[in-house]
C-alpha cells in the first residue's frame, strides 16, 4: 500500500484515472491461480469440506447439550479417565463446535474467496461522497467474490452453525438459577412457622428480647422439619433457603414506629421482623443503630429506617427492606403468620403481594 500526502492527493487521483494501476509496479508478485480456481471439481470438494465443518459444529454443539443432561454430577458424577466426565464432554464439544466454525471460515477464505492482490490508495480521513459510494461498491464485491450468494450449501451449513450454538447459551443460562415462580417469589416462610436463632435454633419468645436488641434468626422449618411435614432441606438447595429466608428481629419502642396502614398488626409489642437481604446486591446486613433505628449495609451503605417500614433513607438501594408478619402462637412463641409480601432481595423483579 502506498502513502499519498494530501498536497499529492489531485496528482494520485489523476493517475488513478488514467491508469489501470494506481501504482505502476507496487513490488507485488504475479497473481497465481489456487487449484480450486481452475479446476472445478476441486472448488466443489472444498465447498463440500467446509459445510462438512460446518454441520460437524453444530452436531457438537448438540452433543454438548446432550451430555449437559445425561452425565452425572454433584454426589454421584460420572467418571471418565478418572476425570469428570461431564466438564470433559462440556469443554470438548462446545470446543470443538467454535474450532470447526473458525477452521472452515479459513478454509473458506483461502480456497474460494477471491485472493486478487489490491492496491488502495490512502485518502483524507473525512469521506467524501464519492468514497462512500465506492465502499458500498466494495463490500458489494465482496459479497461477490465470497459466493455466499451463490454458494447456498456453504451459506446454510455456516447459518445452522452459528444457530446452533445458542443451544449451549441457553442451556447454560438456565443453570444461573431457578425460573420463576419456583424459586424467585417465595421463601420457606409459611403460616404458624416459629422464629428461632439463627445458630442454636432456639424459639424466640418476646420477653427475651431487649429494648433496643437485634437478633440474626431463621426459621423453625431448618432445624425440625417434621413438625412442618416438610422433607428435610440439604446440601446447596439447604444454603439458597436459609439465604433467602434470613432474618433480623428487632425491638424498639411501639411509640416509635409509624407502620404502614396495612401492616398495623405486623409487630408484637414493637417487635418487628425484616429480610436480612440488602435489596440493592443482595449482602446479608445486621448493622443496627438502635437510637435512629437505622440498618446499614456494609457493602455499599444503603440505610434503611426499620421504625418506618423499613423504607430506603440513602444509598443505591431501589426498595425497602421486605418485613415478616409476626404474632405469637399460643406457647408465647414468636412466629411467622405468612411469608414475606414481596421478593427478598436484589431489586430485579416485582410481584403483587398475596
Amino acid at each position: 500500500m502506498t502513502d499519498i500526502v494530501p498536497d499529492q492527493e489531485s496528482q494520485s487521483r489523476e493517475i488513478a484515472r488514467t491508469d489501470s494501476d494506481p501504482v505502476a509496479d507496487p513490488g507485488l508478485p504475479a497473481h497465481v491461480p489456487r487449484p480450486t480456481d481452475v479446476d472445478p471439481a476441486a472448488e466443489k470438494r472444498a465447498e463440500r469440506q467446509i459445510a462438512t465443518m460446518f454441520g460437524l459444529s453444530s452436531v457438537m454443539a448438540i452433543l454438548f447439550c446432550v451430555a449437559y443432561f445425561t452425565l452425572g454430577i454433584g454426589e454421584n458424577p460420572t467418571v471418565f479417565l478418572g476425570l469428570g466426565a461431564s466438564n470433559v464432554a462440556l469443554g470438548v464439544t462446545l470446543g470443538l463446535a467454535l474450532l470447526l466454525i473458525g477452521v472452515g471460515a479459513i478454509h473458506w477464505s483461502r480456497k474460494l474467496m477471491n485472493d486478487t492482490e489490491v492496491v488502495e490508495m490512502r485518502h483524507p480521513v473525512r469521506s467524501s461522497d464519492d468514497d462512500r459510494t465506492e465502499a458500498v461498491a466494495a463490500f458489494e464485491t465482496g459479497l461477490s467474490d465470497s459466493g455466499i450468494g451463490r454458494r447456498p450449501l456453504i451459506r446454510n451449513s455456516l447459518l445452522g452453525a452459528m444457530g446452533a450454538l445458542a443451544l449451549p447459551a441457553v442451556v447454560a443460562l438456565r443453570d444461573l438459577g431457578p425460573l420463576p415462580p419456583e424459586g424467585w417469589y417465595k421463601t420457606v416462610w409459611r403460616e404458624g412457622m416459629r422464629i428461632v436463632n439463627d445458630v442454636s435454633g432456639t424459639p424466640i419468645r418476646p420477653e427475651e428480647i431487649r429494648m433496643g436488641q437485634l437478633i440474626n434468626a431463621e426459621p423453625d422449618v431448618f432445624f425440625n422439619p417434621e413438625e412442618y411435614d416438610s422433607e428435610p432441606i440439604e446440601g446447596v438447595e439447604l444454603q439458597a433457603a436459609k439465604a433467602k429466608a434470613a432474618l433480623i428481629v428487632v425491638r424498639m419502642q411501639p411509640d416509635d414506629i409509624t407502620p404502614s396502614q396495612d401492616r398495623e398488626n405486623w409487630g408484637v409489642a414493637g417487635i418487628l421482623a425484616y429480610s436480612k437481604i440488602c435489596t440493592h446486591v443482595g449482602c446479608p446486613i445486621s448493622l443496627w443503630e438502635q437510637q435512629t433505628h437505622h440498618l446499614l449495609c456494609p457493602c455499599h451503605q444503603s440505610t434503611f429506617d426499620l421504625a418506618d417500614n423499613g423504607k430506603v433513607i440513602f444509598g443505591p438501594a431501589a426498595r425497602g427492606l421486605p418485613q415478616l408478619p409476626i404474632a405469637v402462637d399460643e406457647e408465647g412463641y414468636l412466629i411467622a403468620t405468612r411469608d414475606f409480601t414481596e421478593p427478598v432481595g436484589p431489586s430485579f423483579w416485582e410481584r403483587d403481594g398475596t
